[in-house]
């Protein structure tokens, strides 16, 4: 996954491995002090799950894309003065410890680029149709607490990543 020329918003989804420090590194600009990001990685348990193994992850890879791109234009319609966005998903089989996802939000100010960090992995989770399924000491399922996708919400009154949007 190589950063993009010319635009301000970084979206993939793929099996190699998630670039973190190129992410970072990327997201700085001159007209940005703050720089908020969260990397999810692969845990070693799950709800009633203990010893979890590994975590296969899949999807349409262009319809993964299209909606994480919607959720990077959803947040700059909340938050105009954003930054550099980056929205990176795993897909194949992760070990414990590995990243599964990568956001990164940068603007002015601190305010702006936590809220839209926190908001950016929300909706990633609640708006992309990406699926992982777990194995663990006992077997291996489907994740639990799977929902109905829905499209992510740019009003800035709206609270939460897709509230208020009816699927």
């Amino acid at each position: 996954m190589d950063p993009p020329r010319g635009l301000d918003d970084w979206v993939a989804i793929g099996a190699d491995p998630l670039p973190l420090a190129d992410a970072l590194a990327w997201a700085v600009t001159a007209r940005c002090g703050a720089l908020v990001s969260f990397s999810g990685t692969v845990r070693d348990h799950s709800e009633g799950r203990p010893g979890v193994v590994r975590l296969d992850y899949e999807c349409y890879p262009g319809a993964a894309e299209r909606a994480l791109a919607d959720v990077a234009r959803s947040a700059r319609a909340r938050w105009p003065e954003l930054g550099r966005l980056v929205l990176l998903h795993r897909t194949g089989t992760l070990a414990p410890e590995e990243i599964a996802v990568v956001v990164v939000a940068t603007a002015p100010s601190r305010d702006v680029a936590f809220a839209a960090a926190r908001y950016l992995i929300d909706t990633v989770k609640a708006a992309v149709p990406i699926w992982k399924r777990e194995t663990w000491a006992n077997g291996e399922a489907w994740a639990l607490g799977a929902q109905r996708l829905r499209a992510p919400d740019a009003r800035p009154e709206a609270r939460g990543g897709c509230e208020g949007i009816a699927p």
